[in-house]
């Protein structure tokens, strides 16, 4: 076969990989497509800047004493999760999580901005799959349960128990006073169910308009943990990256001092420091 003959060959057989990889990976080849066009994945903001300085004028100027100094709009890293796991009916589930790569936790509802509280630590703390039984189990208590409550929960033998509650201690996720064990995170939520609501349509936005916050967790940290704390039936279809977006408002105080709040542009609504991860 000649040079040009076994070039073109080369050339038909790599088309061909490539087109099975596209058909087989869409999700990939569509984010290979959004880098390949210069853009980033987010969620449909339901309000402008402009809307929520004219909606929230009172509050952030509090009486004209205070002057607007800038607004800008920056966007918080998050894993797409499509994942499938087993229900407390025994069967098997399909959903999708918003996991943050910023602070740890799940978005649970894009419209409500309900999050998660406790992953963070879990995280930081390398939380193994019975560290995450027994958070689980004191998180449906309310917070706070008695080591012989949970011991009857788990259905474990005192010395297991025992060495698991030591585990959770050790890691400054729980505390332990005489017979009862609590939460150690304030105002705790965490989920048993891998589910997150999502109300906004994806869309893309180019790179020259992304203002990036950082990622603190890496993608590997998130599914490990995930795996540790859903169990043995939880399972990551596919995973990608999609960015958040949140406004940052400066106002000028009468004394100069500049004042920053934070708003979300999926509700409309303000939103803590906590949830940029400050802390």
């Amino acid at each position: 076969m000649g040079f040009a003959k076994w070039s073109a060959a080369a050339l038909l057989f790599s088309v061909m990989l490539w087109a099975l990889w596209i058909y087989f990976d869409p999700i990939s080849s569509t984010l290979n497509a959004y880098v390949e066009n210069g853009d980033f994945i987010t969620l449909e903001a339901r309000f402008t800047q402009e809307e929520i300085l004219e909606a929230q004028r009172n509050v952030l100027l509090g009486g004209n004493t205070r002057s607007y100094k800038g607004i800008s709009t920056k966007y918080l890293p998050y894993l797409l999760l499509e994942v499938k796991y087993t229900g407390q009916d025994k069967k098997t589930r399909e959903g999708m999580v918003l996991w943050s790569l910023f602070d740890g936790e799940i978005l649970l509802n894009t419209e409500t901005g309900q999050r998660t509280h406790g992953y963070f630590d879990a995280i930081s703390n390398n939380a193994t799959g019975n560290d995450y039984r027994i958070l689980q189990s004191l998180s449906r208590s309310g917070g706070v349960l008695a080591i012989d409550q949970l011991q009857r929960e788990l259905r474990l033998e005192e010395e297991a128990v025992e060495n698991w509650i030591a585990s959770a201690r050790t890691k400054h996720l729980i505390t332990q006073k005489g017979n009862i064990l609590q939460l150690h995170f304030q105002n705790p939520k965490l989920v048993v169910t891998p589910q997150s609501t999502i109300v906004q349509r994806v869309v893309t936005k180019p790179y020259s308009q992304a203002d990036w916050l950082p990622k603190k967790f890496t993608r590997s940290q998130i599914e490990v943990s995930a795996k540790a704390a859903f169990g043995n039936d939880f399972s990551v279809r596919a995973a990608q990256e999609i960015y958040l977006p949140v406004f940052s408002i400066e106002v000028q105080n009468p004394d100069g001092s500049t004042l920053t709040s934070y708003w979300n542009p999926l509700n409309g609504q303000q939103i803590s420091q906590g949830y940029l991860g400050y802390r």
